[in-house]
């Protein structure tokens, strides 16, 4: 799902997924991806007035709106996601700014096609500014799912930069590898393709495709005041396991990419490359996952 939410407005956001995910489940979605931090705004260009060593009034206000515009995980907002899964029969897979105390993360969240909640996944690293609005998840939410679609896992834009936890999520099992992201740029297609041949799995990504006027009036960035500048320019795309381009990328707006996929060419690929077995040299390289849960505080 190639498109941009209402940008803070959670409410009107959640709308606008009912209706995208109504226009997948006319095409037949078995699967709908929507991108990172769609619910309800990735805050592409805000610097919430911080500096080294100095922040600002008007940048913890900033904060704030971010704040009031993330939802709680469990709560009526995620209620509200598992309805529009089940109104459509599909399994749902979508990127939102979670609140936990004080504290925000980017998480993905699962829903099965009857609506249930499956699970989640907090990105374990935001990246360069993330870090000032952005929590760090921790290993208990690499989450990779059966479902009667395929084992299904999600890793966050430049999460899949990370090798070992690319490896984790193979060792997992994984087989439709879910990347919602905010990377526009033309070197993310060949990420994506590189990730399927080394998974031998499928990849989905999918971006944002949005404009300036996506964001409220009083959104003060270096991107200026036009409304009809492009902020992100999408690029989503699905790949099949042998690195094959099955639908996009696409930069011309906002769009629903779809492509039938078929498992067994998982089994097929796996034929000459199995990167967690035998294609790999446990006497020479190791991997140890922790992923308990790491809580600031506990009681006892």
């Amino acid at each position: 799902m190639q498109a941009a939410p209402v940008a803070f407005d959670v409410a009107r956001t959640l709308e606008k997924v009912k209706d995208l995910a109504a226009d997948a489940g006319r095409r037949g979605a078995a699967l709908t991806l929507f991108p990172e931090a769609f619910v309800s705004a990735y805050p592409r260009g805000l610097n919430f007035g911080a500096v080294v060593g100095s922040r600002t009034r008007a940048g913890r206000e900033q904060f704030r709106v971010y704040w009031e515009s993330a939802i709680e995980v469990p709560g009526p907002h995620v209620e509200a996601l598992a309805s529009v899964a089940r109104g459509n029969r599909t399994h749902l897979v979508i990127g939102v700014v979670e609140r936990d105390g004080g504290t925000l993360y980017c998480t993905v969240l699962f829903f099965g096609p009857d609506g249930g909640y499956l699970g989640k996944h907090r990105k374990l690293m935001p990246t360069a500014s993330e870090r000032l609005v952005w929590g760090f998840g921790d290993g208990s939410t690499l989450t990779v799912l059966d479902t009667t679609v395929g084992r299904v896992g999600a890793v966050i834009c430049w999460e899949n930069y990370m090798p070992l936890l690319r490896a984790a999520m193979y060792a997992k099992g994984v087989e439709i590898y879910c990347a919602p992201t905010a990377d526009d740029r033309a070197t993310w297609l060949p990420t994506m393709q590189h990730i399927a041949l080394e998974g031998r799995c499928f990849v989905l990504s999918a971006n944002q495709f949005a404009r300036r006027s996506d964001y409220p009036a009083d959104y003060a960035t270096a991107f200026g005041d036009d409304p009809a500048t492009v902020l992100s320019r999408g690029g989503s795309c699905i790949v099949g396991p042998l690195g094959q381009v099955l639908a996009g990328p696409d930069s011309s707006g906002e769009t629903i990419l779809t492509a039938d996929i078929d498992r067994d060419e998982i089994a097929r690929a796996r034929l000459d490359f199995d990167v967690v077995g035998h294609y790999a040299r446990p006497d020479v390289f190791t991997l140890r996952v922790d992923e308990s849960r790491r809580a600031p505080v506990s009681f006892e």
